[in-house]
């Protein structure tokens, strides 16, 4: 197995808001050396959540996306805040999302958006068991909740207000892993 890079150094070149623009100094085992850019996350984390209505029923929400300044379906999602678990992350954003809470919740993987040159990672979570239980979240304004079938996740796909990557990945995984169980 390949042996990781060698960091040499680090430095901070943009100290932005939402990420941190950092250089690396890296040297590989064949002594090639390289810097490196890369985004850090300033937050810890995020979490998606697929929460299944039913055996065969997720519900999406559909949110004001600004980067594409368009209305997007898609799941629950957001950071996990200070001493906050992934768990109780997810918990958090589906009740103040989809103002429905979950009496099972599982971890059952994780996504990068872009690791070559990303530090974020955003934790799957399923949601079963689920009931009322809203919290007032930090949305400007009520999102709507939509019941979709886990066996039109082609058409979903095809619409042009569904295009978020972690949440299409995130879909057919929890789809694979509600049909073939934890072992996939």
């Amino acid at each position: 197995m390949t042996r990781l890079p060698k960091i040499l150094g680090r430095r901070e070149v943009d100290p932005g808001q939402l990420f941190r623009i950092e250089q690396i100094d890296l040297e590989f085992t064949n002594g090639v050396t390289r810097t490196y850019e890369r985004l850090r996350s300033r937050g810890l984390g995020a979490v998606i959540v697929v929460p299944m209505q039913d055996q065969d029923t997720v519900l999406l929400v559909r949110e004001y996306a600004a980067g594409l300044h368009h209305y997007e379906l898609g799941l629950v999602k957001g950071r996990l805040e200070q001493g906050e678990s992934i768990l109780d992350a997810a918990q958090r954003e589906l009740r103040e999302e989809a103002g429905v809470a979950a009496k099972e919740l599982v971890e059952i993987n994780q996504l990068s958006l872009s690791p070559g040159y990303m530090t974020h990672v955003t934790h799957v979570v399923l949601a079963r068991g689920l009931y009322e239980a809203p919290l007032p979240g930090d949305e400007p304004e009520p999102l709507e909740v939509i019941p979709w079938p886990l066996a039109k996740l082609h058409e979903l796909i095809a619409r042009p207000d569904c295009t978020e990557g972690r949440s299409i990945a995130a879909l057919y995984i929890a789809r694979d892993w509600l049909q073939h169980g934890a072992s996939t």
